[in-house]
C-alpha cells in the first residue's frame, strides 16, 4: 500500500473511531473483510492450521492472529482509549439557566485545548427490552451538541499568566438553554435512529464527548497529520493494516487493549488476562506455549514525543525524536519501556534491511517517565518485548499532531518484521 492510500484510511478510521467501543468495532469489521474468522471466548475454539482469527472482550479490546505451523510469533500491541472526558451516570446539571453535564476527566488530559471546541458525543448504552434482555448498542451522536465556553479575559486577568482548571467545576460541557431537556429521552432518540425502537428502560451508560473536527493534513506540503485520539489508534492503525496485509502462513499477532491511560488494571487492559487466554487456548500444551513465547517478539506500538520546536529544553538533545524522520526506539533504564539491546537489535536490522529511518527516545534524567503496555505484557507472559513510538506533538491533547511520513514507515517495518 502506497503512502498516500495509507493516509487517506488513517483519516477515514480516526474519525470513525471517537471511542475505544468504536475503535474496536471498526477493526473487526477490517479483519471481517479481511478473512479472519472470529472467536468468542465463551465457546469452545476449533482452531485450523493456515487460518486467522480475531476475538474481542468488552467491545473494547480486540486480538487478531494468523495460525500457521510455525510457532516464533511477532506481536504488535497497541491500545484503544485515549484521554477524554467522560459523563458521569447523573450527569445532567441544570442551573444558570442552561443545561450542562457533568463528566470525569479520563487519563492524562491536556485541558486546556477543551475549551470553546464543538464537541459530541459517543459510546456505548445497556438497556433493557420487552422480552427483559439486557442489550448493548453503540452511539455517535456526531452533531455538535455541546461546548465548554472559557472565562472571558475581562474576568479573569491572570488568564494568560496563571490558569488552573477546577476537573469537577471548569470543565461541564453546556448543551442547552432548554431545561426541559431529558437524558433518558435524548438517550432513546439515539438509538431510535439505528432502528433500536424496542427499550423498556435505559440501564447504564458508557459515554465520551469528542471533537467533531475531522482528521486532516496540515503544512504547506502536508507535513502533519492532525487529529483527536493519534494517541494510541495511530498504532492501532498501522498494527490492524500490518496484519491484515501479511500472509497467514506467517505467524503474527495483534492485540489493542483498552484502558491504558489509566493503568491498563482491567479485564480488558494490558494488565489483565486477555491476551494470556487467549495464547493458552492456542496453545493448551505448556510446553509448546513455553516454546511459543521464548522465541516470539512483541513490537509495544505507542506514541513518542517528538521535540518541541518551542520548548526544546524539555528533551534530552542526544535523544530527541523529529517528526518525519522514522520511528522511534523507545529505552528507559528503570524498565519504563521494556526495550532491551535484543530486541532493538533485531528492529535496527529490519529497518537498515528496508532503508527506513529510525530514532531513538530516552527522557531527561531530571523528568519523569512515561510507560506503556510493553512492560506490562512482558512482565506477565515473559516475553521479548520492544517499546516503539511514533514522534508526536500535543500528546493528551484533544487534537494531537504527527508526522505524514511515520506511520507508513513503521507499517513496512512490521511487514518486513514478519516476512
Amino acid at each position: 500500500m502506497n503512502k498516500q492510500d495509507f493516509n487517506e484510511g488513517l483519516l477515514g478510521f480516526l474519525d470513525a473511531s471517537p471511542t475505544p467501543f468504536h475503535a474496536t468495532h471498526n477493526m473487526s469489521m477490517m479483519f471481517e473483510n479481511a478473512g479472519f474468522i472470529k472467536l468468542e471466548e465463551s465457546n469452545k475454539w476449533e482452531l485450523e492450521h493456515g487460518r486467522k482469527y480475531y476475538v474481542t472482550r468488552n467491545d473494547s479490546s480486540i486480538i487478531a492472529f494468523t495460525y500457521p505451523k510455525s510457532k516464533n510469533y511477532v506481536m504488535i500491541g497497541a491500545h484503544t482509549d485515549s484521554p477524554n472526558l467522560k459523563l458521569k451516570p447523573n450527569a445532567t446539571i441544570k442551573e444558570h439557566g442552561v443545561v450542562k453535564f457533568g463528566v470525569e476527566s479520563y487519563g492524562g488530559l491536556l485541558l486546556n485545548p477543551w475549551f470553546d471546541r464543538d464537541l459530541s458525543l459517543a459510546g456505548r448504552v445497556s438497556y433493557l427490552d420487552s422480552n427483559n434482555v439486557i442489550k448493548d448498542a453503540l452511539i455517535n451522536v456526531q452533531k455538535p451538541i455541546a461546548i465548554i465556553p472559557s472565562l472571558a479575559i475581562h474576568l479573569d486577568e491572570q488568564a494568560n499568566k496563571e490558569r488552573t482548571i477546577n476537573k469537577q467545576s471548569d470543565i461541564c460541557p453546556i448543551l442547552t438553554t432548554n431545561e426541559e431537556f431529558n437524558f433518558d429521552e435524548f438517550l432513546k432518540w439515539q438509538l431510535s435512529k439505528l432502528d433500536i425502537l424496542d427499550v423498556k428502560k435505559l440501564y447504564a451508560s458508557e459515554l465520551s464527548f469528542y471533537d467533531t473536527q475531522k482528521a486532516s493534513f496540515v503544512g504547506l506540503n502536508d507535513d502533519f497529520i492532525a487529529s483527536a485520539r493519534l494517541d494510541n489508534l495511530l498504532s492501532c492503525y498501522v498494527g490492524m493494516l500490518s496484519i491484515c496485509t501479511t500472509s497467514e502462513e506467517n505467524p503474527m499477532l495483534f492485540i489493542a487493549s483498552d484502558h491504558e491511560e489509566v493503568g491498563s488494571e482491567s479485564t480488558s487492559g494490558a494488565s489483565g488476562s486477555f491476551l494470556e487466554n487467549t495464547l493458552r487456548r492456542v496453545y493448551s500444551d505448556y510446553d509448546d506455549y513455553m516454546n511459543m513465547i521464548r522465541t516470539s517478539v512483541l513490537i509495544s506500538a505507542d506514541n513518542a514525543h517528538a521535540i518541541h520546536p518551542n520548548y526544546p529544553d524539555k528533551h534530552d538533545e542526544k535523544h530527541a525524536p523529529y517528526i518525519n524522520r522514522g520511528s522511534v526506539i523507545k529505552v528507559n533504564a528503570n524498565q519504563r519501556y521494556a526495550s532491551n539491546s535484543k530486541t532493538i537489535s533485531r528492529f535496527m536490522n529490519v529497518a537498515f534491511s528496508l532503508d527506513e529511518p529510525i530514532q531513538h527516545f530516552v527522557t531527561r534524567s531530571d523528568m519523569g517517565c512515561g510507560s506503556t503496555i510493553g512492560p506490562i505484557t512482558a512482565t506477565r507472559l515473559g516475553i521479548d518485548t520492544l517499546d516503539v513510538g511514533l514522534p508526536t506533538f500535543a500528546m493528551h491533547s484533544i487534537r494531537e499532531l504527527c508526522g505524514s511520513d511515520d506511520a507508513h514507515s513503521l507499517y513496512k517495518i512490521i511487514l518486513g518484521f514478519c516476512e
